[in-house]
């Protein structure tokens, strides 16, 4: 694919993005794209951002759940970048004139005090050099309508990235056993779903190691400071107006949000 169609279909999920509607999967309208292609609209889709003054403050990791990952056909996770515009304050409102189709998941974050950089990244170099871990809810959304996505659809979309809170207090990891911390997740106060960390690849660290091993497939690091959103713990809720979200994550908090109209 050239880098005109590379531009076109970014500014397709850009438009999405703007009118606040879904549009066609591209995968509906370039059936033959591919997994790297889908990844080149989504670093023009973030650049454009860029350059309208966003910056890049982290990564999110998508798919880590093996159902996920059969749902759509794939046997590995993906990526997608976290803009300083994305970030919420725990407890904070999100407007849902700002998104399209949310949901909300919750998850464990991760923030590096050192680089790390693949290949050959190990969970247990992850653990050394994270700085903390939070409580977050991510929430995911779709420029693509009604959540009719392929793989590379998703990708492309920036994995599906919308909006993500972190809460709780900073806890040091070894302070923590990540794959046996509980999750639940509320939505107006009723329990909704529940999970533990071991849910996203036997233990979120691992997800951030694969993460650092794609990218240094690159030569691209994972930065100190970046924040990390190691994937979901359980499936994602939908939301709208006037619903409220609390995630508690066993040792490390909890973490909330509540949607409101305008």
């Amino acid at each position: 694919m050239d880098a005109a169609n590379i531009n076109r279909y970014a500014e397709h999920l850009a438009e999405a993005e703007k009118s606040g509607k879904g549009v066609a999967p591209i995968t509906s309208l370039e059936p033959n794209v591919s997994v790297e292609e889908a990844y080149r609209i989504q670093v023009a889709t973030i650049e454009r951002k860029v350059a309208a003054g966003a910056r890049i403050v982290g990564k999110k990791i998508g798919l880590t759940s093996l159902a996920m990952q059969t749902l759509l056909g794939v046997d590995q996770p993906d990526y997608g970048q976290l803009l300083d515009s994305m970030a919420v304050e725990n407890n904070g409102e999100i407007s849902c004139r700002k998104t399209i189709h949310p949901r909300v998941e919750a998850e464990i974050a991760f923030v590096l005090k050192r680089d790390l950089i693949g290949p050959r990244v190990t969970t247990h170099d992850v653990l050394l050099a994270t700085d903390c871990v939070f409580p977050a809810l991510e929430i995911v959304d779709s420029r693509i309508a009604d959540w009719k996505i392929k793989l590379q659809d998703t990708i492309a979309d920036n994995a599906s990235s919308g909006f993500y809170v972190l809460g709780g207090r900073p806890v040091k990891p070894d302070q923590v056993d990540l794959t046996l911390a509980g999750m639940a997740l509320y939505k107006n106060g009723e329990l909704m779903n529940t999970g533990v960390g071991a849910a996203a690849l036997g233990n979120p660290a691992t997800c951030v190691a694969w993460l650092a091993n794609k990218l240094g497939e690159f030569g691209l690091p994972l930065k100190a400071g970046e924040v990390i959103l190691s994937g979901a713990l359980s499936a994602a809720i939908d939301a709208k107006p006037g619903d409220s979200f609390t995630a508690r994550i066993a040792h490390l908090g909890a973490v909330g949000v509540r949607f409101v109209s305008e």
